[in-house]
């Protein structure tokens, strides 16, 4: 009967133990598991990391612009706009292209350049003179998901637009209520459209108001981080031997910006009066063809090629891709980091060349 009762007092204190020992152990990885508030707050952290604004030295959140790298307290939504701006001499000087985060130079026809304006971060109250589309222009616009605006069209560009290829408004189908002609100017070099009726156009005409679709550019922090490269504090681009499509961009130390003359002439806004002011210069080889007897030009946008940058008083052979429909400066594939504000690009045929159509002077 002893032995019996010594048999189960040991069963009983073995069971004991195993039930010590499974407790312990569960203790102990409940103490290691977060309580869920935690894991809560390290997902919103990482959420957080990963899109979290600047801040400036007051602590106030900061937005980096998409085409321009500028910080702004306000982080602005506007899908882009693309507006064709006559170039012509008796168009200048045109009204808001101070407030253009980029602008494109392109061959039209006749050796004759015209600027495709891009706004987004600041949108003008007047815009002008307006000119004709060309489908290049037009691929352009699609290719950047932009609201397009011109007043006429070559045969191509037309029947693009008449396609709906992309959302825009028109001049020949507006002309007296969303365009305005100025009696100061004579046509076709007197259309004009304010920032209130771009905005009515597309609330009237486009399927969406706000940016769907990012840039791949790349920005440094301040041009002090840009600084490195040969130097050239003048740069000119020519377009043809006429003299009123070669332009000079002299860098302004102090600023961080070139300012761009014609002829001796500085680039001005007509409505502020304000002289351009671009922290990046950039010219792109694309190839050129002529189509017909009036000269128009078929433009290869799709192709990438030779490209120069001008940035911080220096000078960069670099190369342009179109990456997702955006023209993109590129150093080794990637993106090369702009200094943060306005850009100037240049687009120029192969047929030349930077070797030709472009000269620098330190």
């Amino acid at each position: 009967m002893k032995g019996k009762k010594r048999i189960w007092l040991l069963f009983m204190a073995a069971f004991m133990l195993l039930i010590v020992s499974a407790c312990s152990k569960k203790d102990k990885v409940e103490a290691e598991q977060p309580e869920p508030s935690d894991i809560e707050e390290e997902v919103i952290q990482e959420e957080e990391a990963v899109d979290e604004p600047d801040e400036d030295a007051e602590g106030a959140l900061l937005y980096q612009s998409p085409f321009t790298g500028e910080l702004q307290e306000e982080k602005q939504w506007r899908r882009p706009i693309l507006a064709t701006i006559n170039n012509h001499p008796l168009a200048r000087p045109q009204s808001g292209i101070s407030e253009a985060d980029m602008i494109f130079e392109f061959l039209a026809e006749g050796n004759v350049t015209r600027y495709l304006a891009l706004f987004q971060s600041e949108l003008p109250e007047q815009v002008g003179p307006i000119r004709s589309a060309r489908d290049y222009f037009i691929y352009m616009a699609k290719g950047m998901d932009a609201f397009y605006i011109a007043h006429g069209y070559s045969p191509d560009a037309q029947k693009l637009l008449t396609s709906r290829y992309v959302d825009h408004i028109n001049g020949m189908q507006y002309d007296g209520t969303l365009f305005k002609r100025s009696k100061e100017r004579r046509a076709p070099h007197n259309s004009y459209i304010s920032g209130e009726h771009i905005v009515e156009a597309m609330d009237k005409m486009s399927g969406h108001e706000s940016i769907e679709k990012m840039p791949s550019l790349a920005f440094h922090d301040s041009v002090e981080s840009a600084k490195i490269g040969d130097t050239a504090s003048e740069l000119v681009v020519r377009f043809s031997t006429n003299q009123d499509f070669i332009s000079t961009f002299t860098y302004q130390p102090e600023e961080g910006t070139y300012k761009r003359s014609v002829k001796g002439t500085v680039t001005i806004d007509k409505e502020n009066g304000e002289q351009i002011e671009v922290s990046n210069v950039l010219v792109f080889e694309a190839p050129h063809r002529t189509i017909d007897s009036v000269g128009r030009q078929a433009v290869d946008l799709e192709a990438g090629g030779k490209a120069i940058l001008f940035q911080a008083g220096i000078v960069k052979e670099i190369e342009w891709k179109n990456i997702d429909g955006f023209l993109t400066p590129v150093e080794n594939g990637v993106p090369v980091e702009l200094v943060p504000g306005k850009t100037w690009i240049n687009i120029i045929p192969t047929t030349s060349g930077i070797a030709k159509a472009v000269t620098y002077t330190p």
